[in-house]
């Protein structure tokens, strides 16, 4: 896995790459469908709701590892059906919401890369968004890795 960090002049921004040992479609699927993605992204048993759709809305309640529950919700801002996932996930007290970018991209017989990019405002939050992406990748290769259908 390869982890690469920029600062540009807006903000502080993250980017993690990783290659799966899985197609593209399962990939997508594992994100896209709810009970799948409850499985693997930390997310309380059916709390987890998605319309995966340009303007689409999705919610969850997370789970912490000390049990603590906390709930998100946002939008999908974009939607290439088993290539791109921009999703925006609302943030109290901020006028627009966290931007995350999902990338997939087949490596022939390798499997597929998946890039996660996400700027954030101060470089707390961006630590803290980078810690948690790095979670969600450990958590889904394990999941695509256990043979769970999709």
């Amino acid at each position: 896995m390869s982890t690469e960090q920029t600062i540009p002049a807006n903000g502080f921004s993250y980017e993690l790459t990783r290659t799966l040992d899985a197609p593209a479609a399962r990939v997508w699927r594992a994100w896209t469908t709810a009970d799948q993605y409850a499985q693997w992204a930390y997310a309380a048993p059916g709390s987890v709701e998605m319309d995966v759709r340009p303007g689409g809305a999705w919610k969850a309640t997370m789970v912490t590892p000390d049990g603590g529950q906390f709930p998100l919700t946002g939008s999908y801002l974009d939607v290439d059906e088993n290539r791109v996932l921009v999703v925006g996930m609302d943030v109290p007290g901020k006028p627009g919401p966290a931007v995350m970018t999902m990338e997939l991209e087949e490596q022939d017989d390798r499997g597929t890369q998946i890039a996660l990019r996400q700027t954030c405002d101060t470089a707390e939050e961006r630590d803290m968004a980078e810690q948690g992406s790095t979670m969600l990748l450990d958590s889904l290769s394990a999941f695509l890795a256990g043979g769970a259908k999709g």
